[in-house]
C-alpha cells in the first residue's frame, strides 16, 4: 500500500487540481483540456504543473501522440476518478433534496429501436409492479466514443455499448452482454430476395449500400466481410449510424442496408423489410453494459442493470434456439 500524502500535500490540493489532470487524461491535449474546462491553455499547464510539485513527480510526457499520463499520473488518476466520483455523488446527495433523480442512459443509435425500446418498457412495467414511483428515462443516441466520454465525465449513468481502445475504458467497467451479428435488409420484391436466389457477396457489391461510418466498429465488420471475399462495393455509399435513414432509404429504393441486427429487427418482424439470404458469419460485434467503475448503484440504476441483463439473456436464448433449428 502507498503511504498516505503528508497532511501538508492534502492542505494544498484543490478541485481545481484533480479536474484538470482527468480533462487532460480524458481529451489527450492541454489544447482540449483548457476547451472542456473553458480556461486558457496556459492556465491548463499551471494547474498541472502545481500538482506536479505538490506530488514530487511528473504526471504528463508530450509527444506526437499528445500528453499523455505517466505511470505514476495513471496510478493517481484510478484515485482522482474515484473521488470525483464519490464527491458527485455526495452533491447529488444534497441538492437532489426532494426531487427524484433522473435516470440518463447512453445506447448506440443500433441498439435503440429493438433492444433499447424493450428495455426501457421492461424498466418501466417493473417499477409499476414493485409500486415505486414513476422516474425520469432520458436516453442519448451516439457514436460509441462519445457516448464512453459522456459516462467518464458522470454526464450518462450507464450504456448500451461496445468495448473500446484500454484508453477509452478508464474508469469504466464492460459487461459482456452478447454478440450481435451484422445483416443486409432490402425492401420486399428487392431482385436480389427472388426464390431460390443465394446472393454472394459480389452480388451484394453491386448495388447501392447503406453502411456504417468509417471508423466504428461496425464498419470493421463490414469491410472484413468485403474483403475476406475479395470484393469491393462497386456502387454508390451512403454512410450513417442513424437507423432510421438506413432504414428510410432501404424501404424506399433498391439500396441494401448491411446494419447490426438489432437495427433492423423490428421491420424484419413485421416484414417491411426482408433479410437477405448472405451468410455474414464472422462479423458478429460484442454488445455490453458499460458501467463507471466507482459509481454507487440506486434503486432505478440497479433496476435498469437488471432489464438489460434480461434483454441480454433472451436474445442469447433466441440466437441458441436459431442456431438449434
Amino acid at each position: 500500500m502507498n503511504p498516505p500524502l503528508p497532511a501538508s500535500a492534502l492542505a494544498r490540493m484543490r478541485l481545481r487540481h484533480l479536474q484538470c489532470l482527468l480533462a487532460v487524461a480524458d481529451t489527450g491535449s492541454l489544447r482540449r483540456a483548457a476547451e472542456r474546462l473553458s480556461i486558457t491553455q496556459p492556465a491548463v499547464t499551471k494547474t498541472i504543473h502545481e500538482l506536479e510539485e505538490i506530488l514530487g513527480v511528473r504526471l504528463l510526457t508530450r509527444g506526437r501522440r499528445g500528453a499523455v499520463p505517466t505511470p505514476e499520473a495513471a496510478v493517481f488518476l484510478r484515485h482522482a476518478q474515484a473521488s470525483m466520483s464519490a464527491l458527485g455523488e455526495a452533491v447529488h446527495s444534497v441538492t437532489a433534496g426532494a426531487a427524484q433523480r433522473p435516470l440518463r442512459v447512453g445506447v448506440l443509435p443500433t441498439l435503440a429501436p429493438s433492444v433499447m425500446a424493450r428495455v426501457a418498457l421492461a424498466w418501466r412495467q417493473g417499477a409499476a409492479a414493485s409500486g415505486g414511483e414513476a422516474a425520469r428515462l432520458s436516453v442519448v443516441t451516439g457514436l460509441n466514443t462519445a457516448l464512453l466520454q459522456a459516462l467518464r465525465a458522470k454526464e450518462l449513468d450507464l450504456v448500451i455499448g461496445r468495448l473500446a481502445e484500454p484508453d477509452d475504458m478508464l474508469g469504466l467497467s464492460f459487461e459482456l452482454l452478447y454478440a450481435e451479428p451484422l445483416v443486409l435488409a432490402a425492401r420486399p420484391g428487392h431482385p436480389l430476395l427472388a426464390a431460390g436466389r443465394l446472393p454472394s457477396a459480389a452480388d451484394v457489391a453491386a448495388w447501392p449500400l447503406v453502411l456504417p461510418m468509417p471508423g466504428t466498429v461496425i464498419r470493421h465488420g463490414v469491410d472484413s466481410f468485403f474483403s475476406a471475399r475479395g470484393v469491393l462495393p462497386s456502387a454508390g455509399l451512403t454512410e450513417t449510424v442513424s437507423a432510421s435513414l438506413g432504414r428510410a432509404m432501404a424501404l424506399g429504393s433498391d439500396a441494401l442496408w448491411f446494419t447490426p441486427l438489432s437495427a433492423a429487427e423490428p421491420d424484419l418482424a413485421a416484414g417491411t423489410l426482408q433479410r437477405l439470404a448472405v451468410d455474414t458469419g464472422g462479423t458478429e460485434e460484442p454488445v455490453g453494459l458499460l458501467l463507471p467503475t466507482q459509481q454507487a448503484p440506486w434503486p432505478a440504476l440497479q433496476a435498469m442493470v437488471e432489464a438489460v441483463r434480461a434483454e441480454a439473456a433472451r436474445r442469447r436464448a433466441m440466437a441458441t434456439a436459431a442456431t438449434d433449428d
